[in-house]
């Protein structure tokens, strides 16, 4: 996500190459998503340079790979999973190990989903994200998946869309959102002391900044509570996430004014003709 285009001579500069765009990035923010990672696993030697040009700290929060969550459902996975747990290791415990579930994965699903959590190397913080409606709308689906999850002490990440699907789109971004993204209620319960919200604002500033409104009073209850949470700002052209995340964090820190401040950017040099 660091590559970004829109980023580019704005929140990092333009000059960089691309193994040096993640330090100018972790500027910004203290956590990134690996989407990457669910297409092909990186090199083992690509991740250690991560975890080189990124302070102890910063969260990198990896979607596992497509052939485990999405083609195979977890089934005769075991190289695959090897692989990619093998490569992410130089980031240790930096690591969250996201799975993300296709619609189609429902509760009867769920026992499968246990084992393979429960065969992740310990120590290491997992998450789960679900898109069928009816792990949102069953108190029985919701209380099977969270049983599940608390047997691999693992975290049920809400992707929340409600802004998004508030008004009808005004952008060819927000048209493509209303298209791929899942329409689902807000989910705000925690079930480990690390949460990871991803939010889904819209192209217009102040809408995403009014949308996230009941989101720091969750995230400031929980900072309260001992947890630390990780919160993704996206819009639907991402061309503000940076910003607009660095704004979020701000606006808990009004809450919670003992939170840690994020670190301060590198200033990025105009573009010049010489």
């Amino acid at each position: 996500m660091w590559t970004h285009q829109a980023w580019q001579g704005r929140f990092v500069p333009s000059s960089l190459p691309a193994t040096g765009r993640l330090r100018a990035y972790a500027g910004w923010c203290n956590a990134v998503e690996g989407n990457t990672t669910f297409y092909a696993t990186p090199a083992r030697d690509t991740v250690a340079s991560w975890a080189a040009q990124t302070d102890p700290d910063f969260r990198f929060v990896l979607k596992l790979p497509r052939v485990a969550t999405h083609e195979r459902r977890f089934v005769g996975v075991e190289t695959e999973m090897r692989a990619f747990l093998d490569a992410v290791e130089p980031l240790g415990e930096r690591a969250v190990l996201w799975t993300q579930l296709p619609r189609s994965f429902g509760p009867p699903a769920l026992d499968a989903l246990g084992r393979f959590l429960r065969r992740l190397p310990p120590g290491i913080p997992r998450a789960v994200e679900v898109r069928d409606p009816v792990f949102f709308t069953d108190a029985g689906a919701a209380s099977r998946l969270e049983a599940t999850l608390a047997g691999a002490n693992a975290e049920w990440v809400p992707f929340d869309t409600t802004p998004m699907f508030a008004t009808p789109p005004t952008s060819d971004a927000e048209h493509e959102a209303w298209q791929q993204k899942p329409r689902l209620p807000r989910r705000t319960r925690a079930l480990t002391d690390r949460p990871i919200v991803r939010y889904l604002g819209r192209d217009a500033v102040d809408e995403t900044i009014a949308g996230w409104a009941p989101w720091t009073a969750v995230v400031a209850d929980w900072l309260r509570e001992g947890r630390s949470p990780t919160v993704f700002v996206h819009t639907p052209d991402n061309r503000d996430a940076p910003m607009l995340a660095r704004r979020f964090h701000d606006d808990v820190r009004a809450r919670v004014p003992d939170l840690d401040p994020l670190p301060e950017p590198e200033p990025v040099e105009p573009a010049t003709l010489f």
